[in-house]
């Protein structure tokens, strides 16, 4: 599908080639979290740069950005390929994950402050509100509020390459999320799931808070690896 020409600022300003890079950059990073880019597919600068109105030298910034965030392969001479994903690479994701996230959960349970059982709150009603059940056309925005309900949990006990981290984690997540959220047997109560952790955090629970936390990391990977053991096609997802 062709997108709307993002038009040339007037100049040669660098705030403005900052801002095309920004906007090619996110484009191309929905697309290949949503696969309409799909995993391994070639990326040629030259036929995509009029899908997304931008020319060849923005448009090979932007896909450098996604080469830092390991979800563009660099081919050498040979250009770009969207990253492959497997269930080993998600195992690898989600071993990371709970090894950062769990020991931040815990430590920001100790420390946390009224400012930190506020702003948890806070994030955990936000979510609450679009989770029961989540709507297709709200995933988008379950994602962000997910994302910032992760951090508040962590708030009190995380550091800005913490957060910098799970950040990086946080995206190539998302490309799983996507195909698990999709599959006939996705029956999860992720509700059920974030509430758990939000009590026990609340109540001060920390070894208790960090199990549900656990459990509720490893579900996604879980989902796809009954998956693929009872021969359910899962679409880009190697075995």
């Amino acid at each position: 599908m062709a997108k709307r020409p993002m038009p040339e600022p007037p100049g040669d300003g660098a705030s403005g080639s900052r801002t095309l890079i920004e906007r090619a950059y996110t484009e191309l990073r929905d697309d290949i979290i949503e696969g309409r880019l799909g995993p391994d597919e070639k990326l040629r600068v030259e036929h995509l740069k009029a899908r997304y109105g931008v020319s060849a030298g923005t448009l090979r910034e932007a896909i450098t950005r996604l080469v830092s965030d390991a979800l563009v392969m660099a081919e050498g001479q040979r250009g770009f390929r969207v990253a492959p994903i497997a269930v080993d690479d998600l195992e690898n994701l989600t071993r990371l994950r709970i090894h950062i996230e769990i020991d931040a959960l815990r430590q920001s349970i100790r420390s946390g402050d009224p400012a930190w059982r506020e702003r948890l709150q806070k994030a955990y009603d936000e979510l609450s509100a679009i989770e029961q059940p989540i709507r297709p056309e709200d995933r988008h925005r379950w994602e962000f509020l997910n994302n910032r309900y992760h951090e508040a949990l962590i708030a009190a006990g995380a550091s800005p390459w913490t957060y910098r981290i799970l950040r990086l984690l946080s995206r190539h997540g998302e490309r799983y999320r996507r195909y698990a959220m999709k599959l006939p047997a996705a029956t999860r109560d992720v509700h059920a799931e974030h509430a758990e952790i939000f009590e026990l955090a609340m109540s001060g629970q920390d070894a208790r808070a960090a199990l549900a936390l656990e459990a509720h990391i490893r579900a996604t990977p879980d989902v796809l690896m009954r998956a693929l053991r009872d021969g359910v096609p899962v679409f880009g997802v190697r075995p």
